[in-house]
């Protein structure tokens, strides 16, 4: 009797960033340019990689396999985004909402499994240099890369799945700019404690897992780096590292600072900043960041650089 007098919910209207609507052009014109530098960063490192024989080694491999993630990351929230601050109502129909929150979940359990894997890398080439062509081969790295995408795919199924026998009634006001899981499971009218469940046990293994993967590696390679008696071989070891730490640190500090705040300290306007941070903002800067802090990859963009120079002329 309940099911039937739940009339199902068709579409979805996104609150959005902000409501005021002198915000809305200069808030469309950041993002717009933020996107497209994240498309130019994320796509150059990877056509960069592929086409450098140079740069055909098990990391950069995986920051390929990154930069992927980050693209597509950011392709799955911004371009919605930017047509809703053009648009008088932001409306999602249900099945584009699903899809979404679909595809945000796969890449975000991604991210974090990506991470862990080139944190283990540097691990290898740091504390077992002999044994990293060994360990660290092209089948190795391959069904790594393979497993990173299992888990995101399995991730994002179990929490999809579940929030598809969620019933929604008459609120249909999305309080942010994307299909997340908080913001959907709070417009529920239906029990979500399997969704609250399977959102914990999968939290644990895709953010905690991670977690201590990295946390894990970085400790051996800092032990490792400590033992190093010349300044400039740990400096050496270190500048390995340094993108890495940064990508960590920019994005599990923006899940942290969205996940793991008491809802009765954080705001959901501060939520929605942090989820623009981790989601739009990071795969902007992590190509940037390995751009620049990473003497291979500026070698390799120099080269490419005058070779096409070199064929217009």
């Amino acid at each position: 009797m309940l099911q039937g007098n739940l009339s199902r919910v068709t579409e979805f209207i996104l609150a959005g960033l902000t409501e005021k609507p002198e915000l809305q052009l200069p808030l469309f014109l950041l993002f717009l340019g933020i996107y497209v530098v994240t498309v130019v960063g994320n796509l150059g490192m990877i056509i960069l990689i592929l086409f450098n024989s140079q740069l055909h080694t098990p990391m950069y491999y995986f920051l390929c396999s990154l930069s992927f993630v980050d693209l597509c990351q950011s392709t799955v929230i911004t371009p919605k985004m930017l047509e809703n601050f053009l648009a008088m109502q932001n409306i999602i129909s249900y099945h584009e909402c699903m899809t979404q929150f679909y595809f945000f979940a796969s890449f975000a359990i991604a991210e974090c499994h990506m991470l862990a894997v080139m944190a283990y890398d540097r691990y290898v080439a740091i504390c077992n240099p002999l044994l990293y062509n060994v360990v660290m081969s092209y089948q190795v790295c391959s069904w790594m890369i393979f497993g990173v995408y299992c888990m995101a795919l399995f991730g994002a199924t179990a929490h999809t799945v579940c929030m598809l026998r969620v019933h929604f009634c008459k609120n249909n006001v999305i309080n942010h700019y994307f299909c997340d899981l908080s913001p959907l499971l709070q417009l529920s009218c239906s029990d979500t404690f399997t969704n609250e469940v399977v959102a914990l046990s999968l939290s644990i293994f895709n953010i905690f897992i991670p977690t201590l993967t990295i946390l894990s590696s970085y400790i051996f390679i800092i032990a490792s780096i400590l033992r190093i008696k010349s300044t400039e071989g740990r400096s050496k070891a270190f500048s390995t590292c340094s993108s890495h730490i940064s990508a960590v640190a920019l994005f599990f500090g923006s899940l942290a600072f969205m996940y793991l705040q008491p809802s009765s300290v954080s705001s959901m306007d501060q939520r929605k900043v942090s989820s623009v941070f981790y989601t739009i903002v990071v795969p902007m800067l992590n190509p940037l960041i390995y751009s620049l802090r990473n003497k291979d990859v500026k070698v390799a963009q120099n080269k490419f650089l005058e070779r096409i120079f070199c064929y217009d002329v």
